[in-house]
């Protein structure tokens, strides 16, 4: 009969086993997702280092739960299952946001907007309205290609190089307006830019008369931004300057919080 030490160690030794083999299964997810959302089982053993037969047993079992379907060429993409739990976590994130938001309306008088990057496609998942009768409004849920937007430039700035042109590839960059960059070189040199001053700012590119002022999240599971816009009689050239400290201040604040700093110390 086993004493009570060995029990524990046994118990323990599963505990650690299943903590592994869950934390492997989401590591397995995020390499499937980083592909663009389907892989071979070699592509995932090359990019995650997990042994074969491991990378099997795990696969076997998010295709029976649905995170995971077999394409008829057996290739493995993301399952619909995690589409509910996406869509839930945006609105929870966008929600969780809206005070901080909040603030930064008060503070400058502007439309206060929180955005994603989802493929190759950003998403706004929160906006708080500015007072003004003539203010800007961006559909919740609403999704463009971040080459026209600030908070797609704010992104694609902390992005490496050769993922961003991978990504303009894809979507090609089409001009909303004469002012859209639609050249991959000069929006490269143009998130170099952005990235050396800490923001990005949208110059009638998406929509004319209207200025943003976006802010790239920092530390966060996923790629993010939070800006401000309004038209371009009041949101002036001067007044970027003024607004957009405040706009890192509040990015600095959310993306502390998305880390799980503890902010009262």
């Amino acid at each position: 009969m086993a004493d009570d030490s060995d029990t524990s160690t046994t118990a323990k030794a599963s505990r650690d086993g299943g903590v592994q083999s869950l934390r492997r299964a989401f590591e397995l997810l995020e390499h499937l997702a980083d592909t663009g959302g389907e892989a071979s089982l070699s592509e995932l053993a090359a990019s995650s280092g997990l042994p074969m037969p491991t990378i099997h047993r795990l696969i076997r079992t998010l295709v029976a739960l649905g995170y995971v379907r077999q394409n008829s060429n057996r290739r493995y993409a993301l399952g619909a299952r995690l589409i509910r739990l996406g869509e839930n976590a945006s609105m929870q994130f966008g929600t969780w946001a809206r005070p901080l938001l909040a603030e930064l309306v008060e503070e400058v008088g502007e439309t206060a907007n929180l955005a994603v990057l989802e493929r190759d496609e950003v998403v706004y998942v929160s906006q708080v309205p500015s007072k003004h009768s003539m203010r800007m409004f961006t559909e919740v849920g609403r999704r463009l290609l971040p080459h026209g937007t600030g908070v797609g430039k704010a992104i694609l700035s902390q992005l490496p190089a050769d993922e961003v042109r991978a990504l303009l590839k894809r979507t090609g960059m089409p001009a909303y307006t004469a002012h859209t960059l639609t050249d991959p070189d000069e929006m490269l040199a143009q998130l170099d830019k952005i990235a050396a001053q800490g923001y990005a700012v949208d110059e009638s590119e998406q929509e004319l008369g209207v200025r943003c002022v976006a802010v790239p999240l920092t530390g966060t599971p996923a790629p993010a931004a939070i800006s401000v816009s309004g038209p371009e009689g009041r949101l002036t050239k001067e007044a970027v300057s003024r607004i957009a400290p405040a706009v890192q201040r509040i990015a600095a604040t959310l993306s502390a919080h998305l880390a799980g700093e503890d902010l009262s110390a």
